[in-house]
């Protein structure tokens, strides 16, 4: 299997981020520029960003709209989107780009 996946764990109440909007983005030498969008299902994933494996060499970046998942919680939170930025060296591989997240804080790893 090859291609972007993610999923979100609210750490705050122990489950799945569940609706969240994720953007997938690919630098270019004009900055960054979207490949697609989706929202997290009901187990906190997205597996499918709809881009029909364009993916190729490069810096990418997972833009998480967390504050609109906290605002939809009822709950303030810190920080309005999580970026991560990482750099896909072989296409071929699957690259799972997981984020543990609560309203103060979040961290990220790369997945199996």
């Amino acid at each position: 299997m090859s291609g972007i996946t993610t999923h979100i764990l609210d750490l705050g109440i122990g489950k799945p981020g569940v609706g969240v909007e994720i953007s997938l983005e690919r630098l270019g030498e004009e900055g960054w520029h979207q490949l697609g969008r989706a929202k997290t299902d009901a187990d906190g994933r997205v597996s499918d960003f709809g881009i029909d494996d364009q993916t190729e060499p490069g810096v990418y970046q997972l833009h998480f709209h967390t504050g609109d998942y906290f605002d939809s919680q009822g709950v303030d939170s810190f920080y309005p989107y999580v970026a991560i930025v990482f750099q896909m060296t072989e296409p071929s591989q699957h690259y799972h780009v997981p984020l543990l997240l609560n309203r103060f804080g979040y961290t990220t790893y790369r997945g199996s």
